[in-house]
C-alpha cells in the first residue's frame, strides 16, 4: 500500500504561492478477503498550483478491517474516512495556515443515498476538529474523484 510522505508534501506546499488552493479527501471501497470484509481507505491532497495552473496529487492507500454489519448503511467506514481527512489536516495544518483549503468528504445528503446516515456527525467532527466547514457531495470532488481514482492515477502533476 502507498503512504504520503508528509515532508514531500510540506515542501511542495511551501514552495507554492498562497494562491494555490489546497483540497484534501477520502474515499473508501470495501472488499472482501476470504470471510472478512476490509476497507480501502484512499487519502488524496490535491494542490490547485496557483488556483489555475493544473495540480499535484498526492495520495495514500491503506487497507484496514471494516466492521460494518449493514451495507446499505456504512456507518463505520464513513466515519473512519472522516477521522483520516482531520487526522491529515491536522498533520498538515501549522502550513495551510493562511491558505485557501477545502476538506472533501465522499458523503452524500440526500436521504436516498446510504452515507447520509452520517452527515451531521461527519462535519460536526470535522468542524470540530479542523475548525472548516466541509464539502460534501456534489461539491467534494477530492473525495469522491480524486481520492477515488487515485489508485489508477499514481502520484504525479496532473493538468
Amino acid at each position: 500500500m502507498k503512504k504520503i510522505n508528509l515532508e514531500e508534501v510540506r515542501d511542495f506546499i511551501e514552495a507554492q504561492t498562497f494562491e494555490s488552493k489546497i483540497y484534501i479527501g477520502c474515499d473508501s471501497e470495501r472488499i472482501r478477503i476470504g470471510q472478512d470484509w476490509y476497507a480501502d481507505y484512499v487519502m488524496a491532497i490535491v494542490v490547485h498550483i496557483n488556483g489555475n495552473n493544473g495540480c499535484k496529487i498526492f495520495g495514500e492507500v491503506a487497507r484496514e478491517r471494516d466492521y460494518d454489519q449493514k451495507k446499505n448503511k456504512p456507518r463505520y467506514r464513513l466515519m473512519n474516512e472522516v477521522y483520516k481527512v482531520s487526522d491529515l489536516y491536522l498533520k498538515l495544518a501549522d502550513i495551510l495556515e493562511d491558505r485557501a483549503v477545502e476538506v472533501h468528504l465522499d458523503i452524500n445528503p440526500d436521504e436516498m443515498f446510504g452515507s447520509n446516515c452520517v452527515i451531521h456527525e461527519a462535519i460536526g467532527y470535522i468542524r470540530g476538529t479542523c475548525n472548516v466547514i466541509p464539502m460534501v457531495k456534489p461539491n467534494a470532488f477530492a473525495a469522491s474523484y480524486a481520492a477515488g481514482k487515485f489508485k489508477t492515477l499514481g502520484d504525479r502533476k496532473v493538468g
